[in-house]
C-alpha cells in the first residue's frame, strides 16, 4: 500500500517534502502534483521504479519521459543550450512548458529520443513539485500521470489513492488541479517549433 501525504499547495510542509524525497532515494514511485496536473516520478538512475511506471502508464520502450528540473542550471547539465535558447527558457520558466532539447552524454540512453537524441525538459512553477526537486538536488524522471484509455493528466489525488495505492510508494495529495496541459516547444533548431499548444502562452516563441 502507498503512502497518502496531504501537503499544503501554496506552502509544502518542509517535513513532509523530507519524507517525499527519502522516498524517492530510496527507489520508490512517487505521484506529486505539477503545474499540468499529477505526474509520476522516481529518481533518474532507478530503472526498477521506471519500469513500474512503465506497467502502471502501459508505456512502450519509444515513450519519451520528462526530466523535472528545479532550474537552468539543471537543464545546462542534461541539455545543449546556447545563448538564445537559454534566454528563451529562462523567461519563460518555471512555468507550464516543456521543452525539447538536444540530449548530453548526461542523459541515460533509455530517456532519450532514439533517432533524434533528444530530451524533454521542464521547470514547474508548483510549489510543491519545485520544493521536491530542490531536496533532492537533482532532476525527477517523470511523465505525465495519464492512465490507459484517457487523454489528460488525473487531476484529482483521492481517485488516484483509489486507483493506484497498490502500485506507487507514495501518493501526494497537493489538491484537485484540473485539466492543464502543457505547451511544448521543440527548441532543437534555430527557430522554436510549436509542437502543442497548452496553457503555456506560445507568444514568445512565435
Amino acid at each position: 500500500m502507498s503512502q497518502l501525504f496531504y501537503i499544503h499547495p501554496d506552502n509544502p510542509q518542509a517535513r513532509l517534502i523530507e519524507q517525499s524525497a527519502d522516498i524517492l532515494r530510496k527507489g520508490g514511485v512517487v505521484i506529486y502534483p505539477t503545474d499540468s496536473g499529477y505526474a509520476i516520478g522516481c529518481c533518474l538512475e532507478n530503472k526498477d521504479a521506471m519500469t513500474r511506471i512503465c506497467r502502471i502508464r502501459q508505456l512502450d520502450k519509444k515513450h519519451n519521459f520528462t526530466l523535472m528540473c528545479r532550474d537552468l542550471s539543471e537543464i545546462a547539465n542534461y541539455a545543449y543550450v546556447d545563448n538564445v535558447v537559454f534566454r528563451l527558457i529562462k523567461n519563460n520558466t518555471p512555468g507550464n512548458y516543456t521543452f525539447i532539447l538536444k540530449a548530453t552524454k548526461d542523459v541515460p540512453k533509455r530517456l532519450m529520443n532514439d533517432k533524434r537524441k533528444t530530451i524533454g525538459l521542464r521547470v514547474p512553477s508548483n510549489p510543491i513539485a519545485l520544493a521536491l526537486l530542490e531536496n533532492i538536488g537533482e532532476p525527477l524522471m517523470s511523465t505525465s500521470l495519464i492512465l490507459p484509455g484517457n487523454d489528460f493528466a488525473e487531476s484529482d489525488p483521492e481517485e488516484i489513492e483509489d486507483l493506484l495505492s497498490k502500485q506507487v510508494d507514495l501518493v501526494i495529495h497537493g489538491g484537485y488541479l484540473g485539466q492543464k496541459p502543457t505547451t511544448v516547444i521543440d527548441l532543437t533548431e534555430d527557430t522554436p517549433v510549436i509542437v502543442r499548444e497548452g496553457t503555456g502562452d506560445i507568444t514568445p516563441f512565435q
